[in-house]
């Protein structure tokens, strides 16, 4: 059996599934689907970032999903892949959504559209400059919160990456009064990232209860494909839990690493990532070594 796993904000790069596009019809019919329906020229951002819209979380998270969807496609016509050769998908954020889509829980038109939604609640949720991220490196996830308890700092962990990978959220003050003690604690790295908020944290719950509304219209599918949840790290493939589950994850901390390790107890021994770059076969294998993973984010990778 073969796993697939789909990336988030943060690996999009110019010109990503561009060969896709211009070797396959079928990738370029997904691509103006998705335009259709999102009433967005994609391909004009992605190919060319048209007025500096691919940094912009307005964009790119349709933009990412719109690559990985076209890429994975592709993939499984090539290789004549069947739907029961596949036992687990999962995506890191918005790459959750990607898995749905992929898995055939939810339909191109809907993800789409609440993707769509998504980014503009995420990008719109707290005034710009006010909030941010940053990505601790060098210490775990319980190390991190325990020098966030000692020192009574205003913070939350946003993704747990990898053994040695932490991101933490908060307002630009409080991530720059953190930033001295952290280091001080020994962790290796301090990096700010480059993003207009702070997502998964308490500043995206009322962005959170808007989508959630949202995603409550949905029609998902039952079917046999596993999706294990950011949200809780578990399997699933019941409508309900996953719907439920997707409706909390926005506020709430990914939990990648625990989810990594479910896929490990699940007895998947082969990933693939499918999307721009290769951000996540990186953090799977800080996480663990018993996985053999391909990465496909350009032809060549077919």
């Amino acid at each position: 059996m073969t796993s697939f796993v789909f990336p988030g904000q943060g690996s999009q790069f110019l010109g990503m599934a561009k060969d896709f596009h211009d070797n396959f019809e079928s990738s370029k019919q997904i691509f103006e689907e998705i335009e259709d329906y999102t009433n967005i020229n994609l391909r004009k951002i992605i190919f060319q970032n048209h007025e500096n819209k691919l940094d912009l979380t307005q964009y790119t998270q349709i933009c990412v999903f719109s690559s990985s969807y076209v890429i994975f496609q592709t993939y499984v016509k090539e290789r004549n892949l069947n739907s029961e050769d596949i036992q687990v998908m999962m995506g890191h954020s918005l790459g959750e959504y990607t898995a749905l889509a992929c898995s055939k829980k939810l339909n191109l038109k809907d993800c789409s559209l609440i993707l769509k939604k998504r980014g503009e609640l995420m990008n719109n949720a707290v005034s710009p400059n006010e909030t941010g991220m940053a990505a601790l490196i060098g210490k775990n996830s319980q190390f991190v919160q325990e020098i966030i308890n000692e020192n009574n700092l205003d913070i939350q962990i946003a993704n747990d990456n990898s053994p040695i990978q932490v991101v933490i959220s908060g307002t630009k003050k409080d991530l720059s009064i953190s930033k001295d003690i952290f280091i001080k604690n020994n962790i290796k790295k301090f990096i700010y990232l480059n993003v207009s908020a702070a997502f998964h944290s308490k500043f995206m719950i009322k962005a959170q209860e808007t989508l959630s509304n949202e995603i409550n219209k949905l029609d998902f599918v039952e079917n046999d494909t596993l999706i294990i949840s950011n949200y809780d790290a578990n399997a699933y493939n019941d409508t309900l839990t996953i719907k439920k589950n997707l409706q909390n994850q926005m506020a709430s901390k990914v939990n990648w690493t625990k989810s990594i390790k479910k896929l490990e107890d699940i007895g998947e021994k082969n990933i693939i990532e499918i999307g721009p770059n290769k951000v996540l076969s990186g953090l799977i294998q800080r996480i663990s070594k018993n996985f053999d993973i391909v990465s496909i984010n350009k032809i060549e990778d077919l």
